[in-house]
């Protein structure tokens, strides 16, 4: 097989692949793609500079080498599918994924959703009853329900999160239905479809460590005091930025890797002692001695700018997380020196 360049990652070479075809074949198999991967590979196609006869070539000759390696063994499989993701991902982070790949086509009304606008999405499901907008948010990535939830009143948000925290898998019929219902303004015709195990207190605490600013704290709040051990579940289930204790210390450095050190000056204002010398640690001494100096020498920060930061980083940890890269651990304006 072909030697890859290192420069160039998973998606650099989906990209550079894409770009050797002709418009017509990349746009058939981007087709086969989520909003997700469309996104990733759609800015990696743009970025691209510089690219030499000899990279396509090696990167084609990979591709065909690995397509070459496989063959049709297993398709349609489901129960092969199942145990394979279960065996590599473990039960409970597996059931998600095996529900959304084995659902597939069967579920065109929400999966059309994931192609929309978060504010688009509001707008359609703003009207359904609280329990059809939970399923629909938990059936969405955490992000993108994230940012759906945010064009929600406060009162309606608690409501929600409770709902999907308290989820415990979706009857066939009920997803048949909610599929139908979204359909309907899409258009298409509906399908039976398998039961999904979205919803339950990790997806309420994936949704809310994507919400903006302080809304996850509030909501956490809100729903405690309706009911104490469901808040302090979900609670316990969130990712915080304190939680970056907990990577290990070649998952740090591969993290600030990847962080600029203007968002690492901010987000370092309000973090703990042990944290700010985890990563001083794990930096070259020179770098942190720079990074303790500049931290010094800002002024004061507002405390909604140290969380934006915060925010920013937490989200480049978990776009390593889930490509494998490292492994988390755990589970009005202020101003700090």
């Amino acid at each position: 097989m072909s030697e890859l360049p290192s420069k160039f990652d998973g998606v650099d070479r989906a990209a550079i692949f894409l770009l050797s075809l002709g418009e017509n074949e990349a746009a058939e198999i981007l087709k086969h793609m989520g909003p997700k991967e469309v996104q990733k590979v759609g800015m990696a196609m743009s970025s691209l500079h510089n690219i030499t006869r000899t990279d396509v070539a090696t990167v084609v000759s990979y591709f065909l080498a690995e397509a070459e390696s496989f063959t049709a063994l297993g398709v349609g499989s489901d129960e092969y599918i199942r145990s394979v993701l279960v065996n590599a991902l473990g039960e409970e982070k597996a059931n998600g994924v095996i529900d959304r790949i084995l659902m597939g086509g069967k579920t065109k009304g929400l999966e059309t959703l994931k192609w929309m606008e978060p504010r688009g999405i509001a707008e359609i499901i703003r009207l359904e009853h609280p329990q059809i907008i939970s399923i629909i948010l938990a059936y969405l990535e955490p992000d993108q329900a994230a940012e759906v939830l945010a064009f929600f009143p406060d009162r309606v948000r608690t409501d929600i999160m409770m709902r999907i925290a308290s989820l415990d898998g979706i009857p066939p019929s009920a997803l048949t239905e909610l599929n139908a219902i979204m359909e309907s303004q899409f258009s298409g015709s509906n399908t039976n479809i398998k039961t999904s195990s979205v919803g339950g207190v990790k997806t309420a605490a994936n949704i809310l460590n994507n919400m903006e600013g302080t809304a996850e704290g509030d909501i956490i709040e809100k729903i405690k005091e309706v009911d104490s051990d469901l808040g302090q579940a979900i609670q316990d289930n969130m990712f915080v930025f304190e939680n970056l204790l907990e990577i290990d210390d070649k998952g740090i450095q591969l993290l600030l890797r990847e962080v600029s050190s203007e968002t690492l000056v901010v987000a370092l204002k309000a973090a703990p002692d042990p944290l700010k010398e985890k990563v001083f640690n794990n930096m070259s001494k020179r770098a942190s001695e720079m990074l303790r100096d500049d931290m010094e020498v800002r002024g004061p920060v507002k405390l909604s700018e140290v969380e934006t930061a915060q925010k920013e980083i937490l989200a480049i940890a978990r776009r390593m997380a889930d490509a494998g890269e490292i492994t988390l651990g755990g589970h009005g304006d202020e101003y700090v020196e």
